[in-house]
């Protein structure tokens, strides 16, 4: 995180941090509630980056949080006023997650929020339960006290939900689920793909050494390079105007590579939004062939839209539809490709209040849509063409099973592991399907297949 500014000049970040908490803990998705709180305010940049912190962070670490409101407080989290568990969670995050606030800030900015809210009566009560987490600390105690139940503990050391933890313990064992809880809980890295029907990655290194930036090439893939913390607006960056390159995440520049489109093929995207994937097809085809790019939405197509404006393709064309149900593609397809809906569990750290809102029962109901869309889009394939099935999840209901149970009942079907040349090999499991652990391999979580018919 950035440094913050002194103590005094973080008022306005803590209070529009108070803001934006109380909007999300009442429902509101944190980074539509955040951009438009941030879009509001001339906060310089520090403070922007000191309140952003403040709210991802704090939405994270909900359930620490909250054990410590109910270890130290009169009263549970859940009975307090909901302003005071917002001033309180703003608090206990600075104390405890961020060195770079001094105690004293922290303590005396939430019990002046409390007083600058109307709140003077609580403000005693802010103050004497912050400086008892101080205290307890001085003596060398962890004032957070977790309970013997292996699950619970290790869900409210790291604000997973049991369900969560659970799943990984029995997929990963305990070291691994730590680890990839603490890798989770971390700012998220931006990553770029370069556009290499306009340049070569050493060519938009060498643009971001001469503007000050140092931007780091990622293994495996040929096109990615990892932007430095702080870099600012994305959109103000050299040659992003351009079309030079755009923002994707390493692990889904793999998905593309997998799909391996050559130059005059059809290809078809059944859930293109925003256009991530799709623009890549059509580099890595030389913008030479047709893409069709699917979605249901008409705002969603825009973006595909101004995506492939941006980046000077030529290739691409929308279809506005719902993908589970389109039929005019049948048999056409030399490349088809289901980047599906789904619960986002390998990207927890890019949407911080993804893991409080998804369910087991809401896994289960993107895992029977993903079906869906895997049994439509499998009739688009041509007799000799190929199907690649994308999540970027880490459940097995949303990945492994839905390719079994696919493969099951399409014995015609077979999976088709990546090659050694490409980059997905780097991830591949021994049935086949890649599977990329965040806490291993330093980027969002993803799975990936790619699918045939038998010869």
């Amino acid at each position: 995180m950035t440094t913050p500014s002194p103590a005094n000049a973080q008022s306005p970040a803590r209070r529009l941090a108070f803001d934006a908490l109380k909007e999300i803990y009442r429902g509101g998705y944190a980074d539509v509630v955040l951009h438009r709180w941030l879009a509001r305010t001339s906060l310089s940049a520090v403070d922007r980056a000191f309140a952003t912190e403040l709210v991802y962070g704090t939405v994270r670490r909900q359930r620490t949080l909250d054990a410590l409101i109910d270890q130290l407080g009169k009263k549970p989290a859940h009975q307090q006023l909901p302003e005071l568990r917002v001033i309180l969670h703003l608090g206990f995050y600075q104390l405890r997650f961020l060195t770079q606030v001094p105690e004293s800030a922290a303590v005396n900015t939430s019990v002046e929020l409390t007083k600058a809210l109307g709140k003077g009566k609580l403000s005693g009560v802010v103050n004497g339960i912050l400086r008892q987490y101080i205290r307890r600390r001085e003596k060398g105690d962890d004032p957070l006290t977790l309970p013997s139940d292996r699950v619970t503990a290790l869900g409210i050391q790291h604000s997973f939900p049991d369900w969560l933890v659970e799943l990984w313990l029995g997929q990963l064992g305990e070291p691994d689920t730590i680890a990839l809880c603490e890798w989770f809980n971390q700012p998220p890295a931006i990553d770029l793909r370069v556009n290499a029907l306009q340049q070569s990655r050493e060519a938009l290194q060498q643009t971001f050494a001469a503007a000050g930036m140092v931007v780091k090439p990622l293994p495996h893939l040929p096109h990615a390079l990892r932007l430095p913390p702080s870099v600012g607006a994305i959109k103000a960056l050299p040659g992003y105007a351009e079309g030079g390159w755009t923002v994707q995440d390493a692990s889904a520049q793999l998905v593309s590579t997998l799909v391996a489109p050559q130059p005059g093929e059809l290809v078809i995207d059944a859930c293109a939004a925003p256009g991530g994937k799709t623009t890549h097809l059509a580099e890595l085809m030389g913008d030479q062939g047709l893409i069709w790019a699917c979605d249901r939405t008409p705002s969603r197509l825009k973006k595909i839209t101004q995506n492939v404006r941006r980046l000077q393709l030529n290739c691409i064309q929308t279809c506005q539809g719902d993908s589970t149900e389109i039929t005019k593609f049948e048999g056409e397809g030399d490349r088809v490709v289901v980047d599906a809906p789904c619960s986002g569990l390998g990207t927890l750290h890019r949407h911080a209040d993804a893991r409080w809102r998804q369910s087991p029962e809401s896994v289960q109901e993107l895992a029977q849509l993903q079906s869906r869309l895997l049994e439509r889009t499998a009739t688009w394939v041509k007799p000799t063409g190929t199907l690649v099935y994308a999540t970027c999840t880490l459940h097995p209901a949303e990945n492994e099973a839905v390719v079994e149970q696919f493969l099951a009942s399409h014995p015609d079907w077979r999976i088709m592991p990546p090659l050694p040349n490409e980059p997905a090999a780097a991830f591949a499991r021994p049935e086949g399907w890649v599977k990329v652990w965040p806490h291993q391999a330093d980027m969002d979580g993803f799975f990936m297949v790619r699918l045939g018919r038998r010869g």
